[in-house]
């Protein structure tokens, strides 16, 4: 008499082989979509803090000039439309 039954046997093989399986494809699907991310993530340019910093103060200033010439026109279209 047999003390393992084969079909018992055969069926833990076939499983540790599927899983064997799973595990492969689970990582190669994370490794594939690690290097997808790189590609995409790659083509995409990033603007560092400090830089960020220097344009938002270069639109503050900008935007100072800007109210401060408006104020100017605003006066001259006033002095000139005032008829003497």
């Amino acid at each position: 008499m047999q003390s393992e039954n084969p079909l018992l046997a055969d069926f833990a093989k076939l499983m540790n082989s599927a899983a064997g399986t799973f595990a492969g494809m689970t990582r190669e699907a994370r490794d594939t979509a690690r290097e997808r991310f790189k590609e995409t993530m790659g083509g995409v340019d990033f603007v560092s803090r400090e830089e960020f910093e220097a344009v938002k103060q270069m639109a503050a200033k900008a935007r100072e000039e800007n109210e401060a010439l408006k104020a100017r026109i605003d006066a001259l279209e006033a002095q000139a439309s005032d008829p003497k």
